[in-house]
């Protein structure tokens, strides 16, 4: 049974899928081969009649027949039918070789009065045989076993060539010269078949055995931003669900990308309960940033609102509380996050524990230009939630930032607006330097306890000295206003349990991409 170590995964469904895709193209490439090769002879013997064979409406049925059976099995069934056994795909690996082989074995023999036709159908063999050996995840034993039957029928047309009354002598080669010269042929060809799947596949396995501390593979999808996609994934040695966000440069910048690996070094030393944890980062061969996290199998702010509307105000009570420990840990470190935003704050559940929330993407924002009229600035964050200072000065963002962006979050939980709106990103920061927020409580049918409404407008302000002094100060502003009555642990569980987060962490079944870590390129931090 053939194997591929060196496929998108390790387990047995994969390299089954790898090996029926190789056979695919295997089985595409030879199909087309005859195209080109029947609308060459037709081309040849239109130009010069005096050298096609008497019998060659014979010889073209032989190949539109190989043809036909060739794209029978392309479309019909590997393409068709894309979960076939391991023992369908390699009776199809031999059939393959032996069916073309005889395919061009009886066209030989069928243009016996022209001798060329023979070393034209010899040099198609050894394309089939040498063509599978390239395609095909083989050993070098199974290469040589199934080229050496493709080879028979070759063999026997070879033998029988010499014999038949009106084969053409010719001048270069008497007829047992021509057989052992055709034979010959055959075998060299096997043998480099059989040398070069060898070396190719030793090759990939001692490179999948050597690289196989640093592999993620990834499955599906589960976010994708401005910057980058997020997929979920495995790796071998991390026995737990894991996440992998790809940053290319193409996509945020080459000069972003070493910004954001100081970055995501950095947050990697964070480990309050409220940041997500980071396992690993770097950079794969092709030169994208990656960096591993601990999957969360919840929901974003952003569409925590968007599909289930404002919520209750204790429960953003809570959820900014849990927001200002990660912030002050971050703080406390010189971490400024710089982009707080519904959309990098997750809310799941951990160890039964409901509304648990997580920051992510700590550093990780993209720089946009905001021309207010006056000046040009390069502005870092999220237009919607960024701090005037962010606009006005973007050398001075500091913490205060991050709870401006915070108060933003908390005013978009509670009434399912953004603080500001506008149609471009520069109307938006000039109404963040120069506009005061409307009140939540006045905003439609909101209702929104007094305290908590004083504590987001502080955050709020257009000056940083007046917002809480710190991520702390915010939290015990927070806790001090007391619990409203809107919400509580039942409720949350209750909730949790109806919404039914994706919990389907296998991968196995679905189509897989590998990326490798660049070792030497990693940092220490």
């Amino acid at each position: 049974m053939i194997r591929a170590p060196w496929s998108t995964g390790s387990s047995e469904e994969e390299a089954r899928a790898y090996l029926q895709a190789r056979l695919t193209v295997l089985y595409k490439l030879m199909f087309w081969c005859f195209v080109i090769l029947i609308g060459f002879l037709w081309v040849t013997y239109w130009r010069f009649h005096d050298i096609k064979p008497d019998l060659q409406i014979w010889v073209n049925t032989a190949f539109v027949t190989g043809m036909a059976i060739e794209g029978f099995i392309w479309r019909g069934l590997l393409v068709r039918k894309p979960r076939m056994s391991f023992e369908a795909l390699n009776a199809l690996d031999t059939f393959f070789v032996v069916a073309a082989n005889t395919v061009i074995a009886g066209c030989a023999l069928l243009s016996y009065d022209q001798r060329q036709a023979a070393y034209t159908c010899l040099i198609y063999s050894c394309f089939a045989v040498l063509t599978r050996a390239l395609v095909l995840p083989s050993t070098g034993r199974r290469t040589a076993i199934v080229s050496a039957l493709g080879a028979i029928p070759m063999a026997i047309g070879a033998i029988i060539l010499p014999f038949i009354k009106d084969w053409p002598p010719g001048k270069d080669v008497p007829g047992p010269g021509f057989v052992l010269g055709f034979l010959q042929i055959e075998v060299v060809t096997i043998l480099l078949a059989a040398a070069g799947s060898e070396i190719i596949y030793g090759l990939r396995q001692k490179v999948s055995a050597a690289q196989q501390l640093g592999q993620y593979t990834l499955g599906r999808k589960i976010g994708e931003g401005g910057m980058g996609v997020v997929y979920l994934a495995h790796h071998d040695l991390l026995r737990r669900p894991t996440a992998v966000k790809l940053l290319h440069p193409d996509r945020v910048g080459h000069d972003s990308m070493q910004r954001f690996e100081r970055e995501v070094r950095h947050m990697s030393q964070l480990t309050h309960p409220n940041t997500v944890a980071v396992f690993d980062y770097g950079r794969s061969f092709d030169g994208a940033f990656y960096y591993a996290m601990e999957y969360l199998a919840g929901i974003d702010l952003h569409n925590l609102v968007v599909k289930h509307g404002k919520q209750p105000a204790e429960r953003v009570r809570q959820i900014m509380i849990q927001v200002c420990g990660a912030l002050q840990e971050a703080h406390d470190r010189g971490i400024v996050h710089r982009d707080i935003k519904p959309a990098n704050i997750i809310l799941c559940e951990r160890g039964a524990m409901p509304d648990v929330a997580k920051v992510v993407d700590f550093g990780l924002v993209k720089e946009f230009t905001a021309n207010t009229g006056a000046s040009t600035q390069v502005v870092v964050g999220t237009p919607a939630f960024v701090a005037p200072e962010a606009v006005t000065d973007p050398n001075a963002v500091g913490p205060a930032a991050d709870l401006y962006a915070l108060g933003c979050v908390g005013y978009f939980l509670l009434t399912g607006r953004k603080v500001f709106d506008a149609k471009t990103a520069v109307d938006l920061c000039i109404q963040h330097v120069t506009k005061q927020p409307v009140p939540p409580s006045q905003i439609g049918s909101t209702h929104v306890p007094r305290q908590l409404e004083e504590i987001l407008m502080t955050c709020l302000a257009k000056q940083p000295s007046g917002r809480p002094a710190s991520a702390n100060d915010l939290a015990d502003r927070l806790r001090a206003a007391g619990s409203f009555d809107d919400w509580d642990d039942a409720r949350a569980s209750t909730w949790w349990r109806d919404f039914k987060p994706p919990q389907d962490l296998d991968t196995t079944a679905i189509p897989t991409t590998t990326i490798t870590v660049d070792v030497g390129r990693r940092k220490v931090a």
